[in-house]
């Protein structure tokens, strides 16, 4: 089974260089004017998920909580690491998450649509 999570926003262009520049995702494609609708799709080659972001007309009017986390997993420290300066160097704010599980066991941002994406250390492997 293939994963996409697709969400409308109000400014696609800052989400692709949030989830580009800060997380190291890529442009895996993207669409203009389908029906209406812009739309560019994130990820990593050769996974079974992607990111879909959408913007139309219609102004996103989002109705999400504290709860509401992306997660994603290093799978290294190097990648741990990278991750955490460019979020230093950006100085991009780290929050608490409501869940404390999270504030344990990784860094919680936010993107420029300010849902909560949990850095998590837990899959980080000790090799570079």
């Amino acid at each position: 089974m293939i994963l996409r999570s697709a969400r409308h926003t109000n400014n696609i262009a800052a989400l692709q260089s949030f989830y580009t520049e800060i997380l190291n995702l890529k442009v895996l494609g993207r669409f203009n004017n389908h029906q209406d609708y812009d739309g560019v799709f994130l990820g990593n080659d050769n996974e079974n998920w992607h990111l879909e972001f959408t913007q139309s007309k219609e102004p996103a009017n989002h109705r999400f909580d504290e709860d509401d986390v992306l997660v994603f997993y290093p799978q290294t420290k190097t990648e741990y690491d990278s991750i955490l300066s460019t979020i230093e160097q950006r100085s991009i704010a780290i929050h608490q998450a409501k869940n404390p599980y999270w504030n344990e066991n990784g860094i919680l941002i936010k993107d420029p649509d300010g849902y909560g994406i949990n850095i998590s250390n837990l899959r980080v492997e000790n090799q570079e």
